[in-house]
């Protein structure tokens, strides 16, 4: 029978259950990135800040018996210190209020519930310093409000509240593309509401009592979430892929697909392979499947009409290029490390970085700690305060480089006790450079971080990636593979040749004020490549100052700057 109340024992299952099933549908989320870029990780980042938390419920259940406070305490301290990105932070802070809400109670009823969903709002909407409505906080404030008119109304019954709740906010979710006018463009729902709700299902799932593993996989994973390197290497290249081919594509179709076909190419899927996600909407059908024949579930989809967007990828030849690229950064972790006890300074630098060739600009102008990541791994919340501790001086600041890691380096900020740690918001490697730059040790603090902060907002950035997949976006239409030019505020240009899309992307990005420009080609690029680029730039730009240097960036082919 199922109960109208949740003790401390129901709710640390409802919490698993929602994890787990977020983890599930990672890949799914991540595929709905605004712009088609090879790096959409809100799935990702979102799946490993809960599951930072879901380490600490799981060693708090391991120990015996769960209260409440213990439980409130593992959820919010493992999801702050694990949060990755913006979604990870935000979703971090929604845990953060909503067990502020119920850790005095023993037994949550739906007046707490409804007072919990609502302190998770206050708390994450305070956290982000411009809230967007169509974003995370907007389907989490639906799900609060409705929570607050069911609990007013007197309703009694939990099953029917929780369903009534997630109608609800899905059918906020659904409205995101008309608040966001660039989700609209891009066909989308909002990517972190997506990964909200697959939270809250997951739970409500659990809360019926339908049957759900909710042990979690820890081999390889460190308690940041990041995959370890060093000595579990040897163990990771011995792993076993049961199913090694990562399968994608779109059925387009010609005959009716109603809920007993579906369920009946579900269950297909789920005897070929495993983490399938399946999305039928009107005439099209969106798969995903983990197998070791990718010809049979392209048979099967057959039956049901013509494919499209086919991507069959060996994820066992992937894994080994993953390991090698990890043995690379275990020797570049290494580098990273003092060597012994630095002696106190008055002031440090932290910078977030990739490539070999920007690690090196960072330190050559007084960097003292390098953390690897950026657009493809956002690093966490915990990442930071490690950093910070390797870091010996009284004022550290912070580079995060990427809009995405802002929020994570101020909640890093906000955890440090013994050292004052200044967050200098750079959104782009070239606006780190230039904040370091512009650091006069004679200055005091607050005067440099006010400097720094004023003139990385000179800098314009460009960067050169490839397509994922077709959209129509910024008045571009876009097919995968393209190479496309993105600048700070969107797509400057789109083709099939890298050398003229970056050309183009810099023409977009000139001004009358522009005398610098500063090109950092990736791993990807040779040097003759990169130097008949400069040429280029320079006979198309003579009154323009042209520094080409070498960045080693993976994904995007040229990083470039404007000053």
């Amino acid at each position: 029978m199922v109960s109208n109340t949740i003790d401390a024992g129901m709710m640390a299952k409802l919490f698993l259950a929602g994890a787990k099933n977020l983890e599930s549908k990672k890949e799914w989320i991540n595929e709905l990135n605004v712009f088609p870029v090879p790096d959409g990780d809100t799935g990702t980042n979102m799946t490993l800040t809960i599951m930072s938390a879901a380490r600490e419920v799981v060693s708090l259940h391991d120990m015996g018996d769960i209260d409440m406070q213990s439980l409130c305490k593992a959820i919010s301290s493992g999801s702050l210190r694990g949060a990755r990105g913006n979604s990870g932070v935000i979703l971090s802070q929604l845990f953060r209020g909503f067990t502020k809400g119920v850790k005095e109670y023993d037994e949550i009823t739906i007046p707490v519930l409804a007072t919990a969903f609502e302190k998770a709002v206050e708390t994450a909407y305070k956290a982000v310093m411009k809230p967007k409505e169509g974003t995370i906080l907007t389907v989490a404030k639906g799900a609060a409000m409705k929570a607050r008119e069911l609990a007013d109304s007197g309703t009694e019954d939990m099953a029917d509240f929780m369903a009534q709740v997630i109608a609800h906010a899905d059918e906020v979710l659904e409205q995101t593309p008309e608040m966001l006018p660039v989700l609209k463009q891009a066909g989308v729902v909002d990517s972190g509401g997506q990964g909200l709700m697959q939270v809250l299902k997951g739970a409500y799932d659990a809360f019926l009592g339908k049957e759900i593993d909710l042990t979690l996989n820890e081999a390889g994973m460190s308690h940041s979430g990041v995959k370890p390197v060093g000595g579990s290497l040897e163990a990771q290249a011995n792993a076993d892929i049961k199913f090694g081919y990562c399968t994608e594509f779109i059925i387009m179709l010609n005959k009716v697909f109603n809920i007993k076909a579906e369920m009946d190419f579900k269950a297909y899927l789920e005897s070929i392979g495993d983490s399938i996600v399946v999305v039928a909407d009107e005439d099209v059908v969106k798969v995903h499947v983990h197998t070791n024949d990718p010809g049979l579930a392209i048979q099967k989809a057959l039956k049901y009409g013509a494919l499209s967007n086919m991507k069959i990828d060996n994820m066992r030849l992937e894994h080994q290029e993953k390991l090698f690229k990890m043995s690379q950064k275990e020797a570049q972790a290494a580098k990273n490390q003092p060597e012994e006890p630095q002696p106190r300074k008055d002031v440090g630098f932290i910078a977030v970085s990739v490539g070999e060739g920007i690690n090196e600009i960072f330190k050559g102008l007084g960097v003292d700690y390098m953390i690897e990541g950026g657009q493809t791994m956002n690093p966490s919340t915990e990442d930071m305060l490690n950093a910070i501790d390797q870091v010996n001086a009284d004022h550290i600041f912070i580079l995060p480089n990427n809009k995405n890691i802002i929020l994570a380096a101020n909640q890093a900020q906000s955890l440090v006790k013994d050292k004052k740690i200044i967050v200098i918001p750079t959104k782009t490697v070239p606006q780190g450079i230039t904040a370091i730059i512009n650091y006069v040790p004679d200055l005091s603090v607050d005067e440099n971080a006010e400097t720094m902060t004023a003139e990385i907002k000179r800098v314009s950035t460009g960067q050169v990636t490839y397509a994922v997949r077709d959209t129509s976006i910024d008045g571009k239409e876009i097919k995968q593979g393209d190479f496309m030019g993105i600048g700070d505020s969107g797509i400057l240009s789109v083709g099939t040749a890298i050398s003229e899309v970056t050309l183009n992307m810099i023409d977009e990005m000139m001004s009358d004020e522009m005398e610098l420009i500063s090109i950092y080609y990736g791993s990807e690029i040779t040097e003759e490549d990169a130097g008949n680029l400069r040429a280029k730039v320079e006979e198309k730009y003579p009154d323009c100052d042209i520094e080409l240097q070498y960045g080693g960036q993976p994904i995007y082919y040229y990083i470039v700057s404007g000053e």
